[in-house]
């Protein structure tokens, strides 16, 4: 069940914590995408807060939110790039997106396959997609009082393997999160040296998230080629005076 698109931006937006999460998580993606010029880049789900580096390098931004969430404009001051859409059914022609990021879309969905299927057939050829899921391990998916509370945690392999049953080929992956998810002072103005000590734990251990980059799989056809060539081949003419 997705969560109510207030709820989520009260959280990210009007909240310490929520941007303290919102800063390590878009720490992690530009790790891995420092720039997008001239592409098309799409975010699902609630992913705004991490769309907003490439507002203005990127030849298209748009926002999807799923239906039974809700929508909000977005980003403030500038023009509208929010769409409200169905969860496996997005206004995007195929094969037309270069990035796609999904957060809080996957384990909230009761249709994670038809998601995932639709996630596919957007993207373009070389297209690559960051899915941020919350892990199964960590703290951050043990506490209501943040979005990744919420849905289906993964495990790293979990995550991975079904996205190889839907034609993603996982590249590479990391974790964000390492501070505790507490609003408790303490624990707020500690986080900085919890994320710093938790990058050099192995990526399993005790990220509140996973990140995971995989790139869109095109099959080649199966079978074996056929080539159907004449036993005798017909002279020029020939098939007026001897219809073959």
């Amino acid at each position: 069940m997705h969560l109510d698109v207030q709820d989520l931006r009260n959280f990210y937006y009007r909240s310490t914590l929520g941007r303290a999460a919102q800063a390590a998580i878009r720490e992690k993606v530009l790790g891995l995408w420092p720039e997008a010029h001239g592409q098309t880049v799409v975010g699902f789900g609630f992913a705004v807060p991490l769309l907003r580096p490439y507002l203005t390098d990127a030849r298209r931004t748009i926002a999807l939110m799923p239906g039974p969430q809700g929508v909000m404009p977005w980003p403030a001051g500038l023009p509208n790039v929010s769409v409200l859409s169905e969860e496996t059914l997005w206004p995007i022609d195929t094969g037309r997106v270069d990035k796609l990021i999904v957060m809080h879309g996957l384990e909230t969905s009761e249709r994670p396959s038809m998601l995932l299927e639709e996630c596919w057939r957007v993207l373009g050829p070389g297209g690559k997609a960051l899915f941020i899921v919350p892990n199964r391990a960590g703290l951050w998916s043990r506490s209501d009082q943040t979005p990744f509370g919420y849905g289906r945690p993964y495990t790293l392999g979990q995550l991975e393997a079904q996205l190889k049953q839907h034609q993603f080929l996982p590249e590479r992956h990391g974790a964000a999160l390492y501070r505790l998810p507490s609003r408790k002072r303490f624990w707020l103005k500690s986080g900085g040296i919890l994320e710093g000590m938790g990058r050099r734990l192995p990526t399993v251990l005790a990220g509140g998230v996973f990140v995971v980059e995989a790139s869109k799989r095109v099959l080649p056809p199966s079978g074996t080629v056929v080539k159907d060539r004449a036993k005798r081949p017909i002279e020029v003419l020939e098939g007026f005076a001897k219809p073959a």
